[in-house]
């Protein structure tokens, strides 16, 4: 059983920024493609960053240049750095993990909402 665990997330202005840590349990996080989804209200939930097991990253078009996906496997943690944050991020953001023979997981969110 994988748990998700997210924190980091708060209140901050426009142009400001947050870091989301995401961390898990078990034995699989290193061989796990990670995944941070946001949903704002009224919204489809939208994927925002994905990095695999060996370093690759993919962003949205709407966060590219001001978020950066990490991954600790020693600690088996996955961070989301967030710059630059506009209105438009204001969102609950999600931690997921995907793995080919133990399926996907969700952490429990953490809101983060952007405003002056």
């Amino acid at each position: 059983q994988v748990q998700l665990v997210e924190s980091g997330g708060g209140l901050v202005q426009p142009g400001g920024s947050l870091r989301l840590s995401c961390a898990a349990s078990g034995s699989i996080f290193s061989s796990s493609v990670m995944e941070w989804y946001r949903q704002a209200p009224g919204k489809q939930r939208e994927l925002v960053a994905s990095i695999g097991s060996g370093g690759g990253t993919n962003y949205a078009d709407s966060v590219k240049g001001r978020f950066t996906i990490s991954r600790d496997n020693a600690k088996n943690t996955v961070f989301l750095q967030m710059n630059s944050l506009k209105h438009e991020d204001t969102a609950v953001y999600y931690c997921t993990s995907v793995h080919v023979a133990y399926g996907g997981h969700w952490g429990q969110g953490t809101q983060v909402t952007v405003s002056s």
